[in-house]
């Protein structure tokens, strides 16, 4: 058994090496890692979720991002984790358990996402580069557009980047 871990770990490097890099590149090697391991589980999930990326890449007929497939990523694992809500509602203790097991595997494939210390930084730099008397509630639309044009859109939550800014945008406006 001992010797089946080693070679696996052996055979990761390897293709990892071997691969480009990217998020696509370490989904299709976990894939590969957990069918050598017979983990049916697991390869079951990442190849649901590779198959969602294929449907979206075969739909705009170009070569994914990085960040629209972390974006996938993150939709399943948000599915799974409300699915384990419902399950959990529903005394399906055993269901609830599967769908956060499915949700932290997928999880290890997301980059971290950004603080709100991180996510209120760049939100007061935009800020204060507006000029003089501009009406913040108004420029709400751009604040946004200039933040996820410095920010990836995968590495951040997108309702707390709305409430983050819709705070800062309340508190410069009581001043």
């Amino acid at each position: 058994m001992a010797l089946l871990r080693c070679i696996s770990a052996l055979s990761r490097r390897f293709y990892s090496a071997a691969a480009s890099t990217g998020l696509r590149a370490s989904l299709q090697n976990e894939i590969k890692a957990a069918m050598k391991n017979r983990d049916t589980n697991t390869s079951t999930i990442l190849r649901s979720v590779m198959s969602e990326i294929n449907s979206a890449e075969k739909a705009s007929n170009d070569e994914l991002s990085s960040s629209t497939i972390a974006g996938i990523v993150r939709k399943a694992i948000q599915r799974r984790t409300e699915a384990a809500l419902k399950f959990s509602e529903a005394s399906r203790a055993d269901l609830a358990e599967k769908e956060h097991r499915e949700a932290d595997i997928l999880s290890k494939f997301l980059p971290p996402l950004l603080s709100s210390a991180d996510i209120d930084a760049h939100v007061k730099a935009i800020v204060d580069n507006l000029p003089a008397g501009t009406d913040l509630k108004k420029s709400s639309g751009f604040i946004f557009k200039e933040f996820y044009s410095r920010v990836d859109k995968s590495t951040v939550d997108p309702n707390l980047v709305k409430e983050r800014t819709q705070n800062l945008v309340n508190a410069r406006t009581m001043l």
